[in-house]
């Protein structure tokens, strides 16, 4: 059987299939910061953190919240290194050289910088802050996506930023125009 060729994920949805048997994942929306033959980085971007408000992450950066800053829930980005921080955002906004540019609609920043400004009112117009990440090695994603483990799906602003989290999933499945209701986490078999 002929090797199965992925394209270059770098700036696509993952939405986990039903059954993808990995209960961390289930009903997921991700976010592909990088994708190489080197690994996988990606910010789940449907799942508040129920422990973590935005206020406890600022203050144990000593950074002091402002009036001026607009509600920010803080996202469970995935279960690698949940202390470390990101922000997925849109490209009006760049930190001097800790902004990495995904795509010509996304960039994903792990400063103190952006928090700092987000603080002060300022920062990306859109933006969600994640702490922790999901990665992959190389050739894992490839074998996940083989089992159908995952769809790909191009992100919209809207299904990022803009749809409660509740929503993600089932707006993500229907922009490449299935019903949730007719997949499967079955493979087929000929």
């Amino acid at each position: 059987m002929p090797d199965t060729v992925f394209k270059n994920l770098t700036g696509k949805l993952l939405v986990a299939m039903p059954g993808i048997g990995d209960p961390r994942f289930e009903s997921s929306v991700i976010f592909m910061c990088a994708h190489s033959d080197d690994g996988s980085m990606g910010l789940i971007i449907n799942q508040e953190s129920q422990d973590i408000q935005a206020r406890d992450v600022f203050e144990q950066l000593g950074i002091n919240i402002t009036d001026m800053m607009s509600p920010l829930p803080v996202h469970f980005g995935g279960p690698v290194e949940l202390g470390r921080g990101f922000v997925l955002h849109s490209v009006d906004y760049e930190a001097d050289s800790a902004s990495m540019t995904v795509s010509p609609t996304y960039s994903m920043t792990a400063s103190r910088e952006i928090l700092s400004d987000i603080a002060l009112g300022a920062g990306p117009r859109d933006r969600l802050l994640c702490l922790g990440y999901a990665g992959w090695g190389p050739g894992q994603l490839e074998q996940e996506l083989a089992a159908n483990g995952w769809l790909t799906v191009d992100p919209t602003p809207e299904i990022v930023f803009e749809l409660p989290n509740a929503q993600k999933w089932d707006a993500s499945v229907r922009s490449i125009g299935v019903s949730p209701a007719l997949l499967s986490g079955e493979a087929g078999h000929a």
